[in-house]
């Protein structure tokens, strides 16, 4: 078995589900008391989010870099980044380092194309939405990636940071989501990306009657695969 290095923090609700899903697809495959090979480097959040609010990803970059660098020098064999949003500065790091990335968008867009789609919704932070970091190399796989509209990113963007990523889980925001769902499917969604590893916390496959693609599930399985 290989050990992962995790890059998380991200938020921690979301760092903890990745952990969760990882040792469970590993024990799923080898059985007994079998568990994943971890090394964490877990983030005060509040630090990487200011960096995110003043723009200053050039410095969030170099951050994550350097700690994907210590943790390749602990023993790490491939790296993965759990947040979606920081994928912004994956080019940085895959530069800093000499063992595999795993890159999430990659990933999703696999699990889309093995369902047969070519279109898909795209929810997340005003970030993974509005820039093309994570779009581009999603619409690099051949997929038609549609957003929500301004007003409704800003309802989905404040969710995720206003509660998800404090733990708070609302009923009424979950109905918003799901709205803003519908509204993508009417537009030519054929399926949705959980963008944003919180959202899943929030909004399952069981919410929704189109194809969703719950982004830290399908890293953490790609992850796995990798590992074994």
């Amino acid at each position: 078995m290989k050990t992962i290095g995790l890059l998380g923090g991200m938020s921690w609700e979301s760092s903890v589900l990745y952990e969760e899903l990882i040792n469970t697809a590993v024990r799923a495959r080898l059985g007994g008391v079998n568990s994943a090979d971890l090394i964490i480097r877990s983030y005060n959040f509040a630090e990487i989010e200011e960096l995110q609010a003043i723009g200053d990803w050039d410095r969030a970059g170099e951050l994550l870099a350097a700690d994907a660098l210590r943790l390749v020098a602990a023993g790490s064999d491939l790296i993965v980044l759990c947040t979606n949003t920081m994928h912004r500065v994956s080019d940085a790091i895959e530069a800093a380092i000499d063992v595999p990335f795993i890159h999430l968008a990659d990933a999703t867009a696999e699990a889309v194309k093995a369902k047969g789609l070519t279109t898909v919704g795209l929810l997340g932070t005003r970030f993974t939405m509005q820039e093309d970091f994570y779009r581009s190399r999603l619409e690099s796989h051949g997929l038609t990636v549609l957003v929500p509209s301004e007003d409704e990113q800003t309802i989905v963007h404040d969710i995720i940071y206003n509660e998800l990523v404090q733990g708070q889980l609302n009923r009424e925001s979950r109905e918003e989501y799901l709205d803003v769902i519908d509204r993508l499917s009417s537009r030519g969604a054929e399926g949705v990306i959980a963008g944003c590893t919180e959202i899943e916390l929030l909004v399952s496959e069981d919410d929704v009657f189109v194809p969703f693609f719950a982004t830290t599930q399908i890293h953490a399985e790609a992850a796995v695969q990798a590992a074994l």
